[in-house]
């Protein structure tokens, strides 16, 4: 089905084929009857599929990525899909419109996106006051939570505090953000000095609560041995859950998009297919140096069910995926669900 609409959503530019898309699958899930078909369509259960991870029990391994769903605003369409969590945001204390049009591109012939978005959000509040109207249940809900572009480096923790705290009630685990490439010098969060800081802070604030929540660290796959080394020890040291491996890269290497059209398109994180293998040696060096109760969520170029083994098979706990939907479309969820079952048995 999808792919009988996909031509007209890329002749559409990518922010507003993502929202007619979107659109299109509320109406149809609405449609009485028709929408009962469209979920039998797209779902595949099975009990086989479910695991813990980080203290929580996740019906199924395959969630979808942050910035998909950055406001919460279409949590009930995608969990009609089949996922068995959904990571919203990035949000930020403050509302922000993000970068300046157009910040959005495909490149069909890499299978990728390029973004800069720039933290595009309603802001925390509004996401707390959504997921306190209705959350969808049996889900595990996630929430990203970054700066705003406005803030110093130097008051970082307080901006990621203030979402910590606002988004406690209504979250089952928060991701810290300091790996995107577009709000300028978010990643020298990234550094040892200042990431141990506001890691060690928000485990503070997470174990004077009743219940503390997993927090996971998302980092950049541009990140040297070096680095990753570090990230390893810091993960180890604050004891945090565990890490999401990874965002979007700044590297245009090996692209089939001619290097006249990747110029053109400016700045930005590159996602996709390109992403994929990189992605994968990140997380297979990850759970080679990390303590086996730290979890790995994987993410980056899962477009197949290959795709979502091969993460898995290279040691990640659980799975994203963003930039396949766009090109797959939905039923991407039940395939890669299905080969994980038989995968298991």
């Amino acid at each position: 089905m999808y792919q009988l609409i996909k031509p007209l959503l890329f002749f559409l530019s990518p922010e507003i084929a993502h929202t007619v898309a979107l659109g299109m699958f509320r109406v149809g899930l609405r449609i009485p009857f028709f929408g009962q078909t469209l979920v039998k369509t797209f779902r595949y259960e099975s009990d086989t599929l479910s695991k813990n991870v980080g203290g929580l029990h996740f019906p199924n391994p395959v969630g979808l990525a942050a910035g998909f769903d950055k406001n919460g605003e279409y949590t009930r369409e995608m969990a009609a899909l089949g996922f068995g969590f959904l990571e919203l945001g990035t949000v930020t204390p403050r509302p922000q419109a993000g970068n300046q049009h157009p910040r959005l591109f495909r490149l069909p012939a890499d299978s990728a996106l390029i973004n800069r978005m720039g933290f595009n959000n309603e802001g925390a509040e509004a996401l707390a006051a959504r997921l306190k109207q209705w959350r969808p249940p049996g889900v595990i809900i996630g929430g990203n939570i970054g700066k705003n572009k406005s803030t110093p480096n130097e008051e970082a923790i307080r901006d990621y505090a203030f979402c910590f705290e606002c988004l406690y009630p209504v979250v089952d685990y928060f991701v810290v953000n300091v790996s995107s490439p577009n709000t300028p010098g978010l990643r020298a969060l990234q550094e040892r000095e200042p990431l141990e800081s506001l890691l060690r802070h928000l485990q503070h604030m997470n174990h004077q609560k009743s219940t503390p929540k997993p927090i996971f660290l998302k980092i950049a796959p541009d990140l040297a041995e070096k680095e990753l080394m570090d990230i390893v020890d810091l993960v180890a040291q604050t004891h945090i859950a565990g890490v999401i491996a990874a965002n979007t890269t700044t590297s245009r290497s090996g692209l089939n998009t001619s290097v006249k059209q990747v110029d053109a398109i400016g700045p930005g994180g590159l996602s996709g297919e390109p992403v994929r293998k990189r992605s994968t040696e990140m997380i297979r060096f990850l759970r080679q140096n990390l303590p086996e109760r730290v979890a790995i969520i994987g993410v980056g170029g899962i477009s197949s069910p290959e795709d979502a083994i091969e993460k898995l098979d290279a040691g990640a706990d659980l799975i994203q995926i963003y930039t396949g939907l766009v090109y797959k479309g939905p039923g991407l969820i039940r395939q890669i669900k299905k080969a994980l079952k038989i995968n298991l048995t």
